[in-house]
């Protein structure tokens, strides 16, 4: 019998590239087995006080309630963070639901998941902000800070990725999580990169 693999993953519900490994993730565990530990995590955050082009500065000074309310999640309802980021993640991303700087799109998600509505209200406060760089720090630590999300961690071994588009489905979707853990087992393995060729592509279902 196979060992099951511990996956903890790192996530903003904004970025397009993270969701999509997400739903790989998703995936991987309806035919491995797998444990995943969901932890927000905050590009807002991060990039707050560096130099930005502006339009990306902009987009993250508009980003910080998704993160705030899954941080206000995992410490109230730690148990439906990935079910909460399954449905604010569908309403971003293939709902194209951005308004109100995300507050439509959080007061969807919590709805759907049946989480409190007032919730929503940890998006435009700053309570919840040193738990951000708290689980920022956490996945930090354990990949270094030139990085940004997904950052994955596969039997406690870290690494930022993998950026993919669009997300494997089925066995394809395991072969590919049973490749990256046999990476993540080696002690002397870093990197792979190459450029991306393609905007982020969601699958349908």
């Amino acid at each position: 019998m196979s060992e099951k693999n511990t996956v903890d993953f790192w996530f903003d519900p904004i970025c397009p590239w993270c969701w999509i490994t997400s739903r790989w993730i998703v995936d991987v565990e309806k035919i491995r087995d797998i444990e995943v530990n969901w932890h927000p995590f905050s590009l807002s955050t991060l990039n707050k006080g560096r130099d930005l082009p502006e339009d990306y500065r902009a987009a993250m000074d508009r980003s910080w309630a998704p993160a705030r309310v899954a941080a206000a999640v995992a410490q109230k309802f730690p148990g439906t963070v990935g079910e909460f980021y399954t449905a604010l993640g569908t309403e971003i991303h293939h709902n194209e639901n951005k308004t109100n700087d995300y507050k439509d799109a959080l007061v969807a998600a919590l709805e759907t998941v049946e989480l409190p509505a007032e919730l929503v209200d940890a998006g435009f406060s700053d309570e919840y902000d040193q738990a951000l760089v708290d689980s920022n720090a956490a996945a930090l630590d354990l990949v270094g800070d030139d990085v940004g999300v997904p950052i994955i961690a596969l039997n406690g071994s870290s690494f930022f990725g993998p950026v993919i588009s669009p997300a494997p489905q089925g066995e394809e979707a395991g072969k590919i999580f049973d490749a990256a853990v046999a990476l993540a087992s080696y002690p002397g393995f870093f990197e792979l990169k190459r450029s991306r060729t393609v905007e982020p592509i969601f699958n349908k279902n």
